[in-house]
């Protein structure tokens, strides 16, 4: 058996190989929280995003927030800013990253900006494209571009202001009623196929799992009133349709939350791994409407927020990095032939759904591939656009980060659409006892991130990545070798004294 003062300084040793250093950091100053949001609703008249072709907005059934908590203690400030957009384009989340910076002084590669996915949002890239070069000229979407960099930034600048001592409680609620389910079914054949009914004769079994769980930040004043909920659940948003601004079923998770612990309470939620997970029950050809969804998140989230524990040290650790996926390519001839699908489709012509889907890819995939682009792309696509990854080659930098507290919960934010089973494997080799994984941070260009095996059934999720096999489990081990960093960084922190 070892004696103490050899276990104690075995344990040494290991922190110092793991962490690379021999200083012994003590835990800082009480964790300091805030949260704020902001209205980010376009005007009517502006573009919606989705369904590649235009739609013009008509009003609206909700407003569209962004919404954002600031962590801070003695040495550490960190922030997640959560808007009800479709996705965060790249030069999107670095204007926000940037302005907040320079408000702030929290560091832009501490700077969490990810999307909700709602389908009734707006299609602002080619705006913001434009806009950016100062080639904008209408009044009206230049006023709506600014108030989407900008009320992000304001929600963060607000969260600091409003910072102070906080009791943090976090854990893996279970989702009680179903509301997600995955969308992918195997066929006879081998081949896999989006939304195929589960009584269709061909059909053989679901082609991959969901993910039940939520997990929950609450956070708390000395009082013990609280101000505000982070959760994270993996379902797609796509559940309202029509041409007025919704953010969804989440805007329903919020009025369950607030009917039940107070009006004041903030009400954040990041989207899960949910790139093969949606909303209907393709069993039962079910399609839950948005505030059943909404609400029986929320009921779940408050019936068992007493399992909840508390987090008792609550010293801040925040590591990122930056991966660099394998584009898929995109040759002349390749956009040529794209070309002449997105025309047809400009004149109301029939053309195969992923022939669609495949030409508008292509034409990213040209702007990002190569220096001199095939075709003059703004003129054939209005997402997709972007001057910060214009030429960048055959990756795509985008950013992996991971905000820890304490020794009990992790934040993960990774890009794009991610396959659930991404997510569930990082979940279940996290060292931490929660662990929250929210998509379409910082990036949306990649559009659908599957893991390897789905590249070999296909279907649209495959058809719709800009990325090579291979890129999902890049995120992966990226993701978890964070984790592991800010866990061995925690094990190095003493009790303050």
């Amino acid at each position: 058996m070892i004696g103490t003062k050899w276990g104690s300084l075995l344990s040494f040793w290991f922190i110092v190989l793991v962490c690379g250093s021999t200083e012994i950091t003590r835990a800082n100053e009480a964790l300091h929280v805030g949260v704020a949001e902001e209205d980010i609703t376009p005007p009517v008249g502006f573009p919606m995003a989705g369904y590649y072709h235009e739609r013009l907005a008509e009003g609206a059934i909700d407003p569209l927030k962004a919404k954002a908590v600031v962590f801070r203690d003695g040495q550490t400030q960190s922030a997640i800013v959560v808007c009800d957009l479709i996705g965060i384009a790249t030069d999107l989340s670095r204007a926000i990253r940037q302005r907040a910076a320079e408000k702030t002084g929290i560091p832009a590669t501490n700077i969490i900006v990810s999307a909700t996915h709602s389908h009734t949002a707006p299609d602002y890239m080619k705006e913001l494209y434009l806009h950016l070069a100062g080639e904008n000229r209408d009044p009206l979407r230049v006023a709506a571009v600014e108030k989407l960099i900008n009320g992000p930034v304001a929600a963060i600048v607000k969260a600091q202001s409003l910072a102070k001592p906080a009791k943090v409680e976090a854990g893996s609620l279970i989702q009680q009623t179903p509301v997600s389910f995955n969308r992918r079914s195997v066929m006879r054949d081998g081949s896999v196929r989006t939304w195929v009914s589960h009584d269709n004769p061909d059909f053989v079994r679901a082609a991959g799992p969901i993910d039940s769980a939520i997990e929950v930040l609450a956070i708390r004043d000395a009082a013990g009133q609280t101000s505000g909920i982070l959760s994270n659940f993996a379902l797609h948003l796509d559940t309202v349709g029509g041409q007025k601004w919704s953010a969804d079923y989440p805007y329903f998770i919020e009025q369950t939350l607030r009917n039940n612990l107070g009006s004041q309470v903030i009400s954040i939620f990041g989207t899960g791994c949910c790139g093969d997970i949606n909303h209907i029950n393709l069993e039962s050809r079910e399609r839950n409407k948005t505030d059943f969804i909404g609400n029986a998140i929320g009921d779940s989230i408050q019936k068992q927020l007493g399992q909840l524990k508390s987090i008792e040290q609550t010293n801040l650790v925040v590591k990122s990095t930056v991966a660099h996926l394998p584009l898929q390519d995109a040759t002349k001839e390749e956009v040529g032939q794209a070309i002449q699908i997105l025309q047809a489709a400009g004149r109301k012509e029939k053309v195969d759904f992923l022939e669609h889907v495949t030409s508008y890819k292509k034409l990213m995939l040209d702007e990002f591939r190569h220096r001199e682009p095939h075709a003059n792309t703004i003129e054939y696509i209005t997402w997709g656009l972007s001057r910060s990854l214009a030429g960048v080659g055959d990756t795509i930098p985008v950013d992996v980060q991971v905000i820890a507290i304490g020794r009990d919960l992790a934040v993960v934010s990774l890009p794009g659409e991610v396959f659930v089973e991404l997510g569930l494997a990082i979940k279940q080799g996290s060292p931490f006892k929660t662990t929250m994984v929210i998509e379409l941070s910082n990036c949306v260009e990649t559009i659908y991130v599957p893991n390897r095996a789905a590249y070999a059934g296909g279907s649209y999720e495959v058809t719709n990545s800009a990325l090579q096999p291979g890129s999902g489990e890049i995120l992966v081990e990226t993701a978890l070798r964070l984790l592991r960093e800010a866990a061995a960084t925690q094990l190095a922190v003493r009790p303050a004294e």
